[in-house]
């Protein structure tokens, strides 16, 4: 075995092979893989190999598509079939919800450039005979592109083109150990021998726990049992294959909780387990003697899902079974793969966790591979980025949350749902204060955070749907309420970090692309990528020449801290604190959130000593040490509380006792859309630069430098670029989310980056990508809204408060 390499891949399944592809076809031939056994002789050999594009997400639903494009030219490349099926995949719905969720989704394809079309019961019929029709068939759809691929052959395919390029393959060999070395490369240690890199890559399937503990992390990933049948030959099939006909597309339908596709002449079964039925495999490491080996079949954990097969499709109980497979593959708590940087560490890179190794390999394997070679993966991969999970992310919880999330596979996902296993987990003081007053909660970063308040506890039922729901009478309350006189809402999950030493203000000053405020000042700053795009949003608050307090969005702490990590000055001139699970937050605002608050402190809060966009310290109620920032998300008067999470019961309490209503995200939501706020991850994210956002005026380029400065000069210098408009729609039962599509006669021009009720103006608002020469006000469009086109209007500036007095008050 060689000594040295650029890159060194860890594993030789699916996902390694087309990174190592990957590598080679963005110029990096300097590669190595080594696999402990034999290629695909783990979760890849006994895949189904399923190709599917269904996926309410914009940039995922790119990713999936781009994993068939890869393969598809793998397969002309080597000038020989890697198994490439492109079928179709037929999915039925029998409930309301179900379609809703079929409507919701096909503007979310067009605009990410994924072929579907909605289908009729008839249609149904006539393209899938096979199965029974039924009086509750609402309707389907029908991806053209899906499929399925040979598993061991794309794989070998991949692993062949890159040994052509220069890479290098090594089987039996054993990844055992490894180590950082005082000039930044790794030394990994093999039962071959070692070999040092650049840049590691791990894609070690069913062993990324184990494996990754040997360089101190603990991944939020455990492998779980699934397996699927294949029958006998179907007479029906085999002649169909005489007469040259094309194989019937998969076929899901939510009745049976499986999925059905042609196998040489038979019928693939491929069943989903229940939560209650799953089993889970290795939680702590593979057994030493498991390989390529199948476990033993277990039928009693999917015989429901049988028998509801065959009552749909008869034809599958008309023929013996051939045979089982059954093993073990990965699953993350959110059903999508850690993709990225290994957090903590330089020129480590995950590809692990993933959930159908041969749907992800093609496009994970492009993505780090132009990530590792050019410093950028060229498109967002937060849905995929590893540092998304903090450390609550347990072992335990990691087992709960996979139980739950591939038990629900087959069900119908309404975005933003809430699924209640393994919680509550982390709650603040005041938890049990606001659950009596009817708190409905959510999640962020493993902390429960109040949804909406229902008018009792015994009333908090959550409520998810496509259409009008019942709560959303409650939502409008806490939003007019908190309008017209006040509210409160308890958001301790925010990053929280601060920044000391005699270096902070020069190395945040180079990061950030707006200036720095004063003293007792505050202001939204942006980290930039090299490529101008937004890769965190912080407020920054500065109380001293060099000391600052850094607030940032919750999900995404791990994310921010581990880049600001990776940016600090080698020196000891700078020292970043996390202080997130220190400190509580509560936000105050409304008109007469001076009125409440005064009472409660010794602080000045008029306008003449305590400003818009100032910080002070200072204590309310009997709490010592809070931060007072005059800044809030509801676009109204307001204070940010952020206190020692000791007192969080107590300022919670005292809000409550002086009469303020508390209110909760989705009425935050609301109101951040009618002030035409951006949020993470949907206006403010890694390939939209600030200019592109419309957040210009947080950008200051003359005098100082920083991350991404060139980028945005060449952008504004070319001015071809798109902009961020704010829409107004009409609400029927049904509103605009994110990523739909969104046409100006009849052509698709750009699409949604997030969209909801206005519960202030009566109306759906939105906000969008267009061209510029679609931007001014006043300008016609329209938006695919579950599949009604419907008429939109660009507003100026934002639907509440255009001028913006209601927080300067």
């Amino acid at each position: 075995m060689q000594s040295h390499a650029k890159v060194v891949v860890v594993g030789g399944g699916c996902v390694g092979a087309s990174v190592l592809y990957g590598l080679t076809q963005h110029g990096c031939t300097d590669a190595v893989m080594l696999e402990r056994t034999t290629l695909t002789s783990g979760s890849t050999w006994r895949a189904a190999g399923l190709l599917v594009t269904f996926v309410r997400s914009h940039n995922v639903s790119k990713m999936t598509m781009e994993t068939i494009r890869i393969y598809s030219e793998v397969e002309k490349k080597i000038g020989a079939s890697v198994g490439l099926r492109q079928v179709g995949q037929l999915r039925v719905a029998n409930t309301q919800e179900r379609w809703d969720e079929f409507l919701s989704y096909v503007s979310i394809a067009e605009a990410a450039g994924v072929p579907c079309k909605l289908l009729t019961p008839e249609e149904i019929a006539e393209l899938h005979p096979l199965l029974n029709q039924s009086e509750h068939i609402r309707g389907g759809i029908l991806h053209t592109e899906d499929g399925y691929v040979n598993p061991a052959d794309i794989t070998m395919a991949m692993a062949r083109l890159a040994r052509e390029k220069g890479a290098k393959v090594f089987q039996n060999t054993e990844a055992a150990a490894y180590e950082k070395l005082e000039n930044g490369h790794w030394k990994v240690t093999t039962n071959q021998g070692e070999i040092t890199c650049e840049h590691l890559v791990f894609a070690t399937g069913n062993y990324a726990r184990e494996n990754a503990r040997r360089v101190g992390l603990d991944l939020p990933c455990i492998p779980i049992v699934h397996q699927y049948w294949t029958t006998d030959t179907v007479p029906l099939l085999k002649e169909r294959r005489a007469q040259g006909l094309p194989e019937f597309p998969i076929l899901r339908d939510e009745d049976y909780g499986a999925y059905l596709r042609e196998d040489v002449g038979g019928i693939q079964f491929g069943p989903y387990e229940f939560t209650k039925d799953l089993k889970l495999f290795a939680e702590d490491h593979v057994p030493p003697d498991f390989g390529a080996d199948l476990l033993p079949e277990d039928f009693d954990a999917v015989q429901t899902q049988w028998e509801r097969a065959i009552e749909r499709v008869p034809t599958l109980g008309e023929v013996g079974i051939k045979a089982n497979t059954r093993g073990p593959f990965q699953m993350t708590p959110d059903e999508l793969p850690l993709a990225g940087p290994a957090p903590g560490h330089e020129n480590l890179w995950l590809a692990e966790g993933m959930p159908g190794g041969i749907l992800w390999g093609g496009t994970v394997g492009e993505r780090l591979a132009r990530w590792i070679v050019d410093g950028d993966p060229g498109m967002d991969m937060s849905e995929l980025d590893p540092r998304r999970f903090s450390d609550y992310a347990s072992k335990r919880w990691t087992m709960d949350k996979v139980r739950e999330t591939w038990g629900t596979h087959m069900n119908a996902h309404i975005p933003g749902e809430d699924f209640p296993d393994a919680r509550p987990m982390k709650t603040m003081g005041s938890y049990d204060l606001l659950s009596a007053h009817g708190a409905v909660w959510t999640s962020f970063n493993g902390c429960e955070f109040p949804r909406w308040f229902a008018k009792s506890r015994e009333d908090a039922v959550p409520e998810h749907s496509f259409r009008r729901t019942n709560h959303m009478e409650r939502v409008q309350e806490e939003v007019r309420t908190t309008r017209d006189v006040a509210g409160f809402i308890e958001m301790s999950p925010m990053t929280k970090f601060t920044l000391r030493g005699p270096g902070a203000a020069e190395w945040l000053d180079g990061l950030m692309a707006n200036r720095l405020p004063k003293v007792r000042r505050m202001t939204l700053s942006l980290l930039l990528n090299p490529k101008g795009g937004m890769d965190a949003e912080y407020t920054v608050v500065r109380y001293a020449d060099n000391d600052f307090y850094l607030v940032s969005t919750p999900n995404w702490r791990a994310y921010n801290w581990d880049q600001l990590r990776r940016l600090l000055p080698n020196d000891s001139s700078v020292l970043l604190e996390d202080v997130s699970e220190q400190l509580g937050v509560i936000a105050l605002a409304g008109p007469k959130a001076r009125e409440i608050l005064q009472p409660l402190t010794d602080n000045d809060l008029s306008n003449e000593t305590f400003p818009w966009l100032s910080a002070q310290m200072g204590e309310v109620g009997y709490a010592k040490g809070v931060h007072l920032l005059r800044v809030s998300y509801t676009g109204e008067l307001g204070w940010e509380l952020h206190h020692p999470v000791g007192y969080n019961r107590h300022l919670v309490d005292l809000l409550l006792k002086a009469g303020v209503k508390p209110f909760g995200l989705e009425a935050l939501e609301s109101m951040r859309l009618e002030k035409s706020y951006r949020a993470i991850n949907r206006e403010i994210c890694k390939d939209m630069t600030p200019y592109e956002a419309g957040l210009d005026r947080f950008v200051v380029t003359d005098g100082r430098d920083f991350i991404g400065k060139a980028a945005l000069l060449k952008q504004k210098k070319e001015g071809a670029y798109r902009r961020l408009v704010t829409l107004k729609l009409p609400f029927g039962e049904t509103s605009v989310m994110f990523d739909e599509g969104v046409y100006a006669q009849g052509k698709l021009i750009g699409r949604v980056t997030s969209g909801g009720f206005s519960y202030y103006c009566n109306h759906d608002i939105a906000m969008a990508l267009v061209p510029q020469n679609m931007t001014a006000p006043g300008t016609k469009m329209q938006v695919l809204v579950h599949n009604e086109m419907r008429d939109a209007v660009v507003i100026d500036t934002c639907a509440v408060d255009p001028a913006n007095t209601r927080p300067r008050a």
